[in-house]
């Protein structure tokens, strides 16, 4: 007799999400800014990598004494929402503002209140705000004969007078654009101390009032109040923290995956006890040194130069970036080693992304990667990291 069944067989959609705790430079006390998502729940892989092209056109373009903690919100997942921001207090009285922590660009900058195009509403669920200069009284324009505005162009402003403000552009490979005029006022954050104990701290910082958005910095649909940059310029906020002796030149970011959110700390990290991995010197990004790729306890044979450090060449660390992207050559060869564990696999393609159909624990099915970079540090991702499932429902006879 025939029977008709249902199987709960789970499509995997391969990709690789590497989760990085970086760490660069700090001081005595802390500061934290908490991390929220930024995607929707219903946001698709396809969404998340479009935005990371975007993102890649940008950032290749695109030219102390205590510590703070900013905590993050959003979460990593590209099932979930795939990115995080921060939510920081400006001015006086202070006012919440909404950006997205980002270490591929240097400047802080906000939407103004007299700003064109800039987006009135956001679709992942923030209530948007915009900056005004006049509002707060500890605010003040920055003018173009100031130190910071010569520093940040390399030199006098052509054409400069007296008490005009310094303005700033920023144009980006995909087509968007900020442009706007640099401001200083107070911002207020966490400050952690060696007993682990919190209180309130402000700093002046100096940072764009954007007053018209071009592209998709003008949409609604991935909108934040503006973008926090934790380049290595001058210009960036842990820059002005640390030449301000508030904290040491130093931050880290711990992000939690499975429930979203997440601590971004500017100063020394005491615990937990961390491994390092040095910086390639004289890059305009963070750039580390990935040495090799190993599958289940083999080592991929890659070209040596593969993952060398030159013109648009490296490894970059880039919180706005939300999957990892590999050279072609090698990911490949990747793609190979682990499916070498399942060969009797059938795949199709899904929103460009490589699913097949597996039942079972995927962490007993499938090998564990590791990354090796300088000094011996290892970045261990497990099946579950690299390989999700999309749900979906099969139907079997039999």
């Amino acid at each position: 007799m025939d029977r008709r069944r249902v199987h709960h067989r789970t499509q995997h959609l391969f990709f690789l999400l590497l989760c990085f705790i970086s760490f660069f430079g700090l001081g005595s006390g802390n500061g934290v800014f908490r991390v929220q998502r930024k995607y929707s729940e219903q946001s698709h892989i396809a969404d998340l990598r479009a935005h990371d092209v975007r993102r890649h056109g940008r950032i290749l373009s695109s030219v102390a004494a205590g510590a703070v903690d900013i905590p993050l919100g959003g979460i990593g997942v590209p099932t979930e929402t795939g990115l995080y921001y921060a939510e920081i207090d400006i001015g006086t009285p202070s006012k919440p503002y909404h950006v997205q922590v980002d270490t591929g660009s240097d400047i802080l900058w906000l939407n103004c209140i007299t700003c064109k195009h800039c987006p009135k509403k956001s679709d992942i669920g923030i209530t948007l705000s915009l900056y005004d200069l006049k509002s707060s009284s500890s605010g003040s324009l920055m003018s173009c004969d100031e130190s910071f505005c010569s520093s940040t162009y390399g030199g006098e402003i052509p054409g400069c007078i007296h008490d005009a403000p310094c303005q700033y552009t920023v144009l980006y490979g995909d087509g968007s654009s900020t442009a706007g005029y640099f401001v200083t006022d107070l911002m207020h954050y966490n400050l952690v101390s060696g007993s682990h104990q919190t209180k309130i701290a402000s700093a002046s910082v100096t940072f764009g009032c954007g007053n018209q958005q071009s592209g998709d910095l003008g949409s609604s649909a991935e909108a934040v109040d503006g973008i926090l940059g934790f380049g290595q310029s001058n210009s960036s906020m842990i820059s002005q923290l640390a030449s301000a002796g508030k904290v040491r030149k130093i931050f880290s970011h711990c992000l939690d995956t499975k429930n979203g959110g997440g601590i971004f700390a500017i100063g020394h990290v005491v615990e937990p006890k961390v491994k390092t991995t040095p910086l390639v010197p004289d890059m305009p990004h963070y750039n580390i040194i990935l040495k090799s790729i190993q599958v289940g306890g083999e080592f991929l044979k890659l070209p040596t130069d593969i993952f060398e450090t030159g013109d648009n060449k490296g490894t970059i660390l880039d919180s706005g970036t939300t999957l990892a992207y590999l050279p072609e050559q090698a990911f490949k060869a990747l793609m190979n080693a682990i499916f070498s564990y399942q060969p009797g696999l059938t795949f199709q393609t899904t929103q460009g992304f490589l699913c097949f159909e597996f039942s079972g624990s995927v962490d007993d099915g499938f090998p564990k990667i590791i990354f090796h970079f300088e000094d011996s540090v290892e970045l261990p991702i497990y099946p579950h990291d690299y390989l999700f499932s999309t749900g979906i429902w099969s139907w079997q006879t039999s």
